[in-house]
């Protein structure tokens, strides 16, 4: 099932997932190098991560959700799976705009504890929601070509065409 929303013959969803992804994760790092050293730097830096993450996150959703609403066959596991990984997913881009209005209320940024459990449940969180978005790629070949094999062309041949 070939995604609807492509670039350069790739599928976008996947390629834009590593973004908010990392952002969101390396924001958990900062938060983790701001309680061990208290630079408030840590702190300021993670946050500005947070909403950096949320951003990209957000675009990222709304194409995986119009891919599933598009591609995905109703009534199917993929389906199903599918809907399970948008909305795990969902919960992580609120858990974390959850930490970030928190931080907003504080001096210089610095997270108070509900801030940090609410960044580190996300992240928990995102390793299910990604985890599932690797189970629709891999094991239900969503989004993957019907005629992918070790020997197939380059898919920029006939980019500009579909």
């Amino acid at each position: 099932m070939r995604s609807r929303v492509r670039v350069a013959g790739h599928a976008v969803h996947p390629i834009l997932i590593v973004f908010p992804l990392g952002l969101l994760t390396t924001a958990v790092g900062f938060d983790v190098l701001h309680l061990i050293t208290d630079r408030v730097t840590f702190a300021f830096t993670a946050g500005h991560l947070i909403a950096a993450g949320l951003l990209l996150g957000v675009v990222t959703a709304a194409i995986g959700w119009l891919d599933w609403w598009l591609i995905v066959p109703r009534g199917t596991r993929a389906h199903r799976v599918g809907l399970l990984h948008g909305l795990l997913n969902s919960v992580v881009l609120v858990l974390f705009a959850v930490s970030w209005s928190m931080r907003l209320a504080e001096q210089n940024w610095v997270p108070a504890w509900p801030a940090l459990v609410a960044a580190w449940l996300g992240l928990l969180v995102s390793g299910a929601g990604g985890w599932l978005g690797g189970e629709l790629v891999e094991r239900l070949g969503i989004s993957v070509e019907e005629d992918a094999h070790p020997d197939a062309p380059s898919s920029l041949r006939g980019a500009a065409v579909s």
